[in-house]
C-alpha cells in the first residue's frame, strides 16, 4: 500500500501499513462514520476502519446511492488499495446488507475476497426487507434519530434532525427496494451476530445467512444499539477470523 496516498474520502482514518488485518465498518442507516467513534482504532494488529458513505456526514454534499449494489461497486473500487492484508466487513442492520453486497462485488469481479463478513441484527438478503423502520413516517424516523444521537452521547438539535431525516429516509428506501431472492454464495465465511435483547431484528430470524455462505451464528448480550460501544466481546468476534488468516 502506498504511503503517499492522499486522504481518502471513504476512510476518515488513514489505514496503517503495519496492520495485520482490517475490518471496514459500514455505518448504520442515516448515520456516518462518526457513529463508530467509541470503537478503538486497533486491537492486536487488527485495525477498525469506519467507512464514510456518499451523501453522509463529511460527504453530505455528494449524491447518495440508490441501491446497495450501486454503493458496492463504488466502495469496492475505493477500498481496493487497502485489501493487501486479511480484511473483513462489518455491518449492523441495513448496513449488513451493504457489507454483503460489497463482499459479493469483490467476488464477482475477481478481486480479493474478505476473510470474513460480519452481519449484525439483519436478516439475509433473500428474507428481507425487514424491520420496523421500513414503515415509519418522517416524524417517527426523526424520533429514532434523536434516540440514536442520545445513545452516542450527543444532544439532538432540531435543525440537524430535519437534515438527517432526509438521509435516513433515503437509506430506508434503499433497504425497501433491496429484493434478492437468489443471493450469490460467498466463498468465505460469514458470522451472523445477534443480540439477546434485540427487539428490532430477533436473532431467531437470522438463520437465512447460511444460504449466502458458510455461516457461524453468535449471540451476544445486549440490546439493538449495543454494537455502538465496540465492546470487548464484539471486538473479539471480529478479530478471531482475521487472526486465522495471518
Amino acid at each position: 500500500m502506498s504511503q503517499q496516498r492522499q486522504r481518502d474520502k471513504w476512510l476518515p482514518s488513514t489505514p496503517s501499513a503495519s496492520a495485520t488485518g482490517r475490518v471496514f465498518l459500514i455505518p448504520y442507516s442515516g448515520c456516518g462514520a462518526s457513529m463508530y467513534r467509541r470503537w478503538p482504532r486497533r486491537r492486536e494488529g487488527v485495525e477498525f476502519l469506519p467507512v464514510e458513505l456518499p451523501g453522509h456526514e463529511t460527504r453530505f454534499a455528494e449524491p447518495t446511492y440508490h441501491s446497495y449494489q450501486e454503493l458496492a461497486e463504488s466502495m469496492a473500487d475505493a477500498l481496493e488499495p487497502y485489501l493487501d492484508v486479511p480484511f473483513a466487513f462489518f455491518g449492523h442492520c441495513g448496513s449488513a446488507l451493504a457489507a454483503y453486497e460489497v463482499s459479493a462485488e469483490l467476488v464477482r469481479t475477481g478481486r480479493p475476497a474478505p476473510a470474513n463478513l460480519y452481519v449484525s441484527s439483519e436478516v439475509a438478503p433473500q428474507d428481507g426487507p425487514a424491520g420496523r423502520f421500513l414503515t415509519m413516517d418522517d416524524a417517527e424516523l426523526g424520533a429514532e434519530l434523536e434516540k440514536l444521537i442520545s445513545e452516542l452521547g450527543g444532544k439532538p438539535a432540531p435543525e440537524l434532525i430535519e437534515l438527517y431525516v432526509e438521509v435516513l429516509r433515503s437509506d430506508v428506501e434503499v433497504n425497501k427496494r433491496y429484493l434478492v431472492p437468489d443471493p450469490l454464495r460467498l466463498p468465505g465465511p460469514i458470522t451472523a451476530i445477534g443480540w439477546t435483547e434485540d427487539d428490532e431484528i430477533p436473532y431467531s430470524t437470522m438463520g437465512g445467512w447460511s444460504a449466502c455462505g458458510e455461516t457461524t451464528s453468535v449471540l451476544l448480550e445486549g440490546r439493538h444499539y449495543r454494537f455502538l460501544e465496540g465492546s470487548p466481546d464484539l471486538l473479539e468476534v471480529l478479530c478471531t477470523g482475521l487472526r486465522a488468516k495471518r
